[in-house]
């Protein structure tokens, strides 16, 4: 049967199982928007403020479903509006299909209102992108880019489809993805595609060293990275840490990756890491690094890093491995296959001496408690007693951020939606959208700071369209917090062009948006509203008042050894 290119799309993402697009349309996307509206009933769509919003939305239905997030945007600004979400889900490999469409096949080269090359742009923060100028070609480019995105290390795919072709009709013929996959088309996808989209296979003798390697050591520390969490891998993960039975770090990315009450979590590590994460990958004689990249915000100084450890990698990418940390062995593979695998193999070690030890340093910052002023702890604390356990967490980028992860306790993934390699300030409220559109049942909490909320606040007006009864809880210290802490600690007390003593007044501006809003000043003042915002059936901007020079503490500088610590 022919179709449009416009009908195709939409056919081929019914095809793909998508059940919700995030986006803003426009002038070049107009035929692709009318065709779902054609088929209303069958995808719900979100309309945003903002493309970034749409993006982030997108983003954060992805990370906390662990399907693949679709969203939509048209020529332009339309599509450069969405590079910064395209770099998000690229930097924590997040599976997100950006459809977007560009000015007609005679209009190119011309500088056309609204022409952008979008794939130059987009191809490197892509795992691939395409210019679908022949609508024959479409239908086969839209499952490829699925495939892609969810395969191997999962990351975002671009399509930028040209306005002519959404017009064009060309023959369509329905095929499921499970129909497809056995037809053997996805095959002859995959091996045109220009990524190793396939998880590698795991070498037993790999797996076998490092059982032995396990079992010779006396001092093992394991780190959970983004990789458990991608690979929902976090039943096989908790089952290795017990049979290593040695202390766990978690990153920001590997929240969730290990209950964040376990008896052997320490806490994050690296820049903001717990004492007892960063003493213990000092001190330990095996560490052991499951789907981590080893960036500079947990090995801040790769010469030092580990530096009495055999290190071992595991990750599912092969160019991470010795890319920023020399390492005594890795393995190349899915985190969830290789635990299985090592798993089989191990037998229960015990290293009591060791983890004593580790935990004689805390694993959390202690602050001064006042009932008459609010901490960054009482804040985060009353938010998990009060909120039900599995409620989503997203945050934005700062020293919220970094309060959430340390105090929070993550403990399935998915639970916590945050930008960590790309660090996006304005992130969180289009990712708890996105969270709660794909889980209306769970309470999302979004989690941010005053600078942040200032950068997609305008994605309160999604949240009130959609009835989505998110709760978002500002850290309010009328400054750049994590940029103060630096002045103050690197930079001499020299606040150059941080200070946000201005507007708007947040409460207020949740009732413009038609939400509800509250500021408060202590615990007893938080628990109250917050009792009341979780009982509501709408949105709720709790605005946080808490001191100016409060810090992230511990704190290590970039470059440093890790137990240098600059703030304890």
């Amino acid at each position: 049967m022919k179709k449009t290119g416009a009908e195709i799309l939409i056919e081929c993402l019914n095809e793909q199982g998508v059940d919700t697009i995030f986006g803003y349309p426009g002038g070049t996307i107009l035929n692709v928007y009318d065709a779902l509206y054609k088929n209303e009933g069958k995808i719900q769509h979100v309309l945003t403020s903002h493309e970034q919003g749409a993006a982030h939305a997108a983003d954060g239905y992805a990370r906390s479903t662990g399907k693949v997030g679709v969203c939509f945007a048209t020529s332009g600004p339309g599509a450069t509006n969405l590079i910064s979400g395209i770099a998000t889900a690229y930097m924590d490999s997040s599976p997100v299909v950006f459809i977007s469409c560009n000015v007609a096949e005679n209009l190119i080269g011309k500088d056309s209102f609204q022409e952008v090359d979008t794939t130059g742009i987009t191809s490197p923060i892509t795992k691939c992108n395409f210019l679908i100028s022949d609508v024959n070609k479409l239908a086969d480019t839209v499952r490829e880019a699925f495939a892609i995105a969810r395969s191997g290390r999962p990351g975002p795919v671009l399509i930028d489809m040209l306005k002519n072709v959404t017009a064009e009709k060309a023959e369509y013929k329905f095929l499921p993805v499970e129909k497809h996959a056995q037809s053997g088309k996805l095959a002859d996808l995959l091996k045109r595609a220009s990524h190793d989209l396939k998880a590698p296979e795991v070498d037993q003798s790999d797996i076998d060293k490092l059982v032995d390697m396990i079992k010779d050591s006396e001092r093992p520390f394991i780190i959970c990275g983004g990789g458990v969490v991608r690979s929902r891998a976090d039943k096989e993960f908790k089952t290795f840490a017990e049979k290593v039975d040695g202390p766990v770090a978690i990153t920001v990315m590997g929240a969730g990756g290990i209950p964040g009450r376990h008896p052997l979590a320490t806490g994050m590590i690296g820049m903001h890491g717990t004492q007892a994460s960063n003493i213990a990958a000092d001190q330990c004689d095996l560490l052991i690094s499951v789907g981590c990249r080893f960036s500079d915000r947990v090995a801040l100084n790769p010469a030092s890093f580990a530096k009495n450890a055999k290190i071992v990698h595991i990750d599912i990418d092969r160019s991470e491995i010795n890319k920023n940390v020399e390492t005594d062995h890795h393995i190349i593979g899915d985190a969830k296959k290789v635990l299985q695998l090592v798993n089989k193999g191990l037998r229960k070690q015990s290293h009591q001496e060791w983890k004593d030890h580790v935990f004689t340093y805390p694993i959390e910052t202690v602050y001064d408690e006042d009932d008459s002023k609010l901490t960054p702890k009482q804040v985060l604390s009353t938010i998990a007693k009060l909120a039900p356990q599995d409620t989503i967490v997203s945050t934005d980028v700062g020293q919220h951020q970094m309060w959430a992860i340390q105090h929070f306790h993550f403990d399935y993934p998915g639970q916590l939606l945050t930008s960590g390699g790309f660090g996006t300030m304005g992130f969180g409220l289009g990712a708890a959208i996105g969270a709660k559109v794909s889980h209306p049942d769970k309470t999302v909490v979004h989690i941010t700071g005053d600078g942040s909320f200032r950068m997609n606040c305008n994605e309160l007006a999604t949240e009130e369209h959609y009835k989505l009864p998110i709760i978002t809880v500002i850290f309010d210290n009328k400054t750049l917090g994590m940029v103060r802490q630096w002045q103050t600690l690197i930079y001499d007390k020299r606040y150059a062009e941080t200070d946000l003593h201005r507007g708007p007044d947040f409460v207020k501006l949740a009732e413009a948006y038609g939400l509800k809003g509250k500021r408060v000043t202590n615990v007893k003042e938080l628990k109250a509203v917050l009792k009341q915002a979780l009982k509501g059936d709408v949105g709720y901007v709790i605005d946080c008042v808490i001191d100016t020079d409060e810090m992230v503490r511990p704190m290590v500088s970039g470059g440093s050894h890790i137990t240098n610590f600059l703030a304890i």
